[in-house]
């Protein structure tokens, strides 16, 4: 893959990452009054969804980062399992990819 194009794709998928990051906040409603249990349990729920959100999300972003790294180092596209090239394809639809597709399903 055309380095310029992978530094677009890796761009890209950063930007949605921290976006995505950037919406996810504890739901604040702004009241002390807990006196509705029901919605003080929907909030606590959705504050937890949340922050398993956010892990995954931090774990793409880590991954792009890894791969940017791959990019300036030269090894960008190279599968770090067996040093075969990674497809186009797939780094288009998946631009932190490191590994083939079969080697993913390991």
């Amino acid at each position: 893959m055309d380095p310029e194009r992978a530094r677009e794709l890796l761009a890209a998928e950063r930007a949605r990452i921290e976006r995505a990051l950037a919406q996810l906040g504890p739901s604040d409603s702004g009241e002390e009054d807990w006196t509705d249990v029901g919605d003080l349990a929907s909030e606590t729920f959705q504050d937890e969804l949340n922050e398993g959100l956010a892990d995954d999300l931090r774990e793409d972003l880590a991954a792009v980062e890894r791969a940017e790294a791959r990019l300036a180092e030269g090894t960008y596209g190279i599968s770090v399992v067996s040093g075969k090239p990674i497809p186009d394809e797939r780094l288009e639809a998946v631009p932190a990819a490191d590994r083939l597709v079969e080697e993913e399903a390991r």
